[in-house]
């Protein structure tokens, strides 16, 4: 199963595309750009409480058979937060020091 790649940040809704150096991720594929996962969330998703990577670029190129963004595209479905920022405030404030690793 192909990661959906979604298209925006679900705190800014900045436009992401497949082949964003600027996307963040956490293990749940919640979708981030950098400056709001350093400037307001502390790298802190405020849906799971995990923490961020940089998400993958899907090969435009099809080096596999059926292993691209041509035959794998990506989401169009965008994606905001569903907490408000006071709650997602709580939770960053919490979990901030905590090492993803250990959260």
């Amino acid at each position: 199963m192909a990661l959906e790649l979604r298209p925006n940040c679900e705190w800014c809704d900045k436009d992401l595309p497949p082949a964003s150096l600027e996307a963040r991720i956490c293990s749940y594929e919640c979708t981030f750009c950098a400056d709001c996962v350093e400037a307001h969330l502390a790298n802190v998703c405020p849906n799971c409480g995990g923490g961020f990577q940089a998400r993958p670029i899907r090969p435009a190129h099809e080096w596999r058979e059926g292993a691209s963004a041509t035959r794998q595209p990506p989401s169009e479905k965008r994606v905001r937060l569903k907490r408000s920022p006071e709650e997602i405030a709580a939770l960053t404030a919490r979990l901030k020091d905590i090492p993803p690793q250990q959260r």
